[in-house]
């Protein structure tokens, strides 16, 4: 999300005690992404407890290092922003709103949108920490309450967050139990990894295992290369997913979602012999794809229209709650590795019109596929500066958040440019489509044999 620019400079200290106190060098990539925060919709199942949630805060969350730290730059020194530990005044962190009662009567899901997107313009306090529970207690059409977690980007990547907010809470029927986390993925190491052949094997697999770090240098090249060649001689067409006249970081995001069938999307995974990713890309490029041909009014419908999209990447090894845990009670941020641990994959997107549903994910498949067998992410981690100055801060960001048995999808939009409400249900008429493409698909494939 975006952040105003006006508040992205750090507090210049002349005279404080920061001399005395902790600090670290704020990193290159916490500095590029000054102007840009992390906003987190909780939904809850029963009204908010304040005392509970403010102690549970307190004992755990405002004692992370970088959540009771600020940024501060000493002009007697060196002019980098560090780290400095501060005193948490929860008072400070903790919002109550005051909303309009017969706005939130008469539509209480409008109400907590209407809220969620006024934070991407609201300055925060640089002399604080850089974090806010805002707390919306009246049901909705999903959760008895909402709460509104907002936090500056440089503070931690949403992955970091995400595992960080889940150490900080406890079961109800046991205060000291951790809640339950899904089990780690089958695949360990870098996606691109591939296991050595034991020697028993031969020489021909041997050959092949070496063959394919051959292809990947190969591949990794190629996209460096093409990397480079596309910021300094290729532009996006113009359409109506291009925004005009600049980045301006004043404009208002706004948040919509929906939830999606996991059952659906795996049901296409294991028809198309792909992945779940795989499927939420062919369903991204099909929604996009009908939004622009109802929207801009183009009736070429045989064009191939090609765009450039930022996939990222989490590249940091996962960390257990436990250790988390052990971190905020040790102070020691060193303790895991914490901060902005994102790459990012330069991905073609096209935009077209299929007569075969399933062409957007044979399609998808085929890209990520070819984008696996690439160091990219670890290059545009390195890089990030550049990426973020010549593809700007977005007019539409997508996020996929799986969850109980079913993904969360989130559009992060600019409110000014896109129909956000039309574009939500073209993402809901894709999947469906292409679900229903898939099992007709398995039903004829049955018949045959």
């Amino acid at each position: 999300m975006n952040a105003p620019r006006s508040g992205s400079l750090p507090i210049r200290a002349l005279n404080t005690e920061s001399s005395t106190r902790e600090e670290e060098p704020v990193s290159p990539t916490a500095r590029l992404l000054d102007s840009m925060y992390i906003v987190v919709t909780i939904g809850l199942g029963a009204s908010i407890n304040q005392p509970d949630i403010r102690a549970g805060i307190q004992a755990q969350l405002a004692r992370h290092p970088r959540f009771c730290s600020i940024q501060v730059t000493d002009e007697f020194k060196d002019g980098n922003p560090r780290w400095v530990r501060a005193t948490v005044n929860l008072d400070d962190h903790v919002v109550v709103p005051g909303l309009d009662p017969d706005a939130v009567a008469a539509d209480p899901d409008q109400a907590v949108e209407d809220y969620v997107a006024s934070l991407s313009t609201l300055p925060m306090d640089r002399s604080r920490p850089l974090w806010e529970f805002h707390f919306l207690d009246f049901p909705t059409s999903e959760a008895a309450a909402t709460v509104a977690v907002r936090v500056h980007h440089s503070l931690a990547d949403g992955m970091s967050l995400l595992t960080l907010l889940m150490a900080c809470t406890r079961s109800a029927a046991d205060p000291t139990r951790l809640p339950a986390m899904p089990p780690p993925p089958a695949r360990s190491g870098p996606v691109f990894a591939r296991p050595r052949p034991p020697a028993s094997a031969g020489a021909l697999p041997f050959a092949l295992w070496l063959w394919s770090y051959v292809v990947l240098a190969w591949h990794t090249v190629e996209d460096v290369v093409a990397f480079v060649a596309m910021i300094l001689f290729v532009s996006d067409p113009h359409t109506l997913f291009k925004r005009t006249g600049g980045s301006d970081l004043r404009r208002r995001k706004r948040f919509v979602h929906t939830t999606l069938s996991l059952d659906d999307v795996k049901f296409v995974k294991n028809a198309m012999k792909c992945t779940v990713n795989d499927v939420l890309v062919g369903t991204t490029s099909a929604a996009l794809s009908q939004y622009y041909f109802r929207e801009s009014g183009d009736t070429d419908t045989r064009k191939l229209i090609c765009l450039r999209s930022i996939l990222v990447v989490n590249i940091r090894p996962p960390a257990s709650l436990h250790r988390v845990v052990e971190m905020i009670e040790s102070g020691e941020s060193t303790a895991v590795k914490w901060g902005n641990k994102l790459g990012h994959i330069i991905l073609p997107f096209h935009i077209a019109m299929h007569d075969d549903p399933l062409e957007y994910v044979r399609t998808a498949k085929k890209t990520v596929d070819r984008k696996k067998s690439s160091l990219e992410a670890l290059f545009t981690h390195v890089i990030g500066r550049v990426i973020v100055r010549f593809f700007g801060l977005k007019a539409l960001t997508i996020h996929y958040q799986s969850y109980n048995n079913s993904i969360k999808l989130v559009l992060a939009v600019d409110e000014a440019h896109f129909a956000c409400r039309r574009l939500l249900n073209d993402f809901t008429s894709s999947l469906r489509r292409i679900r229903d493409a898939a099992a007709l698909q398995q039903g004829s494939g049955q018949r045959q044999s």
